[in-house]
């Protein structure tokens, strides 16, 4: 075992060991499913800190980063596109929360579209969940050790069950708690970060910065169109963070999200700076860690404490949504014991997969795309569509989502080359049909 990797070691152990320490001890089904603490729901901040930690995950901004050495800082503008995704969620929840009088996303669908949409709409986010265990995890292991080898398979396995130790402690609670305590680990060790790219013997300027990419679809605007495309359904399958849309007030939720919205997106767009300052100095492979080896080790561990403190937050938020997945939104079971040994079971499941060869980008684009027959649901949720739009909706996204895993959509149809062409094209065309399908039987039924 090298130096690093025993210094990778203490920070796993020492910072998931003050996590749970840390963590509030959940004493019933309000601390543990809704983060209810002393009779008070999260404040403004920490929500807003809460939701851009949980989405500022390991693969996140490993993709980030190779985005910038991809094409420099329109890669990384282009992954930030995602967080538009806080603001329409906010403010699509806002409105259902008051005009509706909605308590969740499954009491919303369960009242319009009945039981059936319910159930598919849980596979669908148990399916991401299932994945936010895998993809991030993943990175991780990619840390300690090749993939493949015994160091990287031992890494996940004790790094996912000292994360599982202290969300097992207080559920929502424990998650959002440890959010705002991760958030302030981030910022501070991506300020020391930045400050050794812009002040080493070989800085970039910022000129350099804002100059390091081509603003064209081949370069990284075929990602950026699609991930604001993606924007109107994406967060609505993501459970992690339309929980925390229903926990504070109204005001407190929609104020949150937009904070988190404009903040997580510049969180990005620096992180991805990494990936620009790797690419001015011609490194290949994976930017963060080209990167730390090349300022030596404290800075690689550093950079390795990020990717151990985002990863940390996605996992404990997947554990505790799943929990409450089953538990609430289900019926399953409203009980501390039942939301604990769920978190056990996405736990073992999740991790599953990174014992078979699974990409970590398609996490996240292939996902994005499958969901694409949500955007009709949500945007028009006032609406007085009937059953049968959900359906023909959703399982319109999910041939799309199909389309794009095979490689089957007609080239007739793509209009722009270069990366990410026919993930933009499918999502356009895809989402198009899904708006049709879901307003034709309104049509028919009027």
């Amino acid at each position: 075992m090298t130096e690093v990797q025993i210094w990778q070691w203490g920070l796993v152990i020492a910072s998931s060991l003050m996590l749970f320490f840390m963590s509030p001890w959940a004493k019933d089904t309000n601390q543990f499913f809704k983060a209810v603490q002393k009779k008070k729901a999260p404040n403004t901040f920490m929500l807003m800190g809460s939701l851009i930690i949980s989405w500022i995950f390991a693969k996140s901004i490993t993709n980030a980063a190779n985005l910038g050495l991809d094409f420099g800082i329109v890669g990384g503008v282009a992954y930030a596109g995602y967080y538009l995704s806080f603001a329409v969620a906010g403010i699509v929840i806002y409105k259902m929360r008051l005009h509706g009088k909605y308590t969740s996303i499954h009491h919303f669908l369960s009242s319009k579209f009945g039981k059936t949409a319910v159930t598919i709409f849980s596979i669908l986010i148990a399916f991401r969940l299932f994945n936010e265990v895998w993809s991030n995890t993943m990175v991780i292991g990619s840390y300690f050790g090749d993939m493949g080898t015994s160091a990287y398979y031992w890494s996940i396995l004790i790094f996912t069950a000292l994360t599982l130790s202290y969300v097992l402690k207080g559920g929502m609670s424990s998650s959002i708690f440890t959010d705002v305590v991760q958030m302030g680990l981030f910022s501070v060790l991506l300020a020391v970060i930045l400050f050794t790219i812009f002040g080493n013997d070989n800085a970039i300027s910022t000129t350099e910065v804002l100059n390091s990419g081509i603003w064209s679809f081949e370069t990284g605007l075929n990602l950026l169109f699609a991930a604001l495309l993606q924007s109107f359904s994406y967060p609505f399958h993501d459970p992690v963070l339309t929980d925390r849309g229903f926990i504070s007030s109204p005001k407190v939720t929609l104020k949150s999200f937009l904070w988190a919205s404009v903040l997580g997106a510049i969180c990005i767009i620096l992180f991805s700076i990494i990936g620009v300052y790797a690419q001015s100095q011609g490194m290949q492979g994976q930017a963060a860690v080209q990167v730390g080896k090349a300022f030596g080790t404290m800075i690689l561990l550093v950079i390795n404490f990020i990717m151990i403190t985002s990863a940390a937050s996605t996992l404990d938020s997947t554990f505790s949504s799943f929990s409450k997945l089953l538990a609430l939104d289900l019926n399953l079971g409203n009980t501390l014991k039942f939301g604990r040994w769920s978190m056990v079971a996405v736990a073992v499941l999740g991790t599953v997969p990174v014992f078979l060869d699974a990409e970590i980008l398609s996490a996240t684009t292939i996902s994005g795309t499958m969901v694409i027959g949500l955007t009709p649901v949500f945007l028009f949720w006032k609406g007085n569509a009937p059953k049968i739009s959900f359906h023909l909706s959703v399982f319109s996204g999910l041939i799309f989502g199909f389309l794009l895993i095979f490689n089957w959509f007609p080239s007739d149809l793509i209009f722009t080359t270069g990366k990410y062409a026919n993930l933009l094209w499918i999502n356009f065309w895809g989402i198009l049909c899904c708006l049709l399908v879901y307003i034709i039987p309104t049509w028919i039924k009027k």
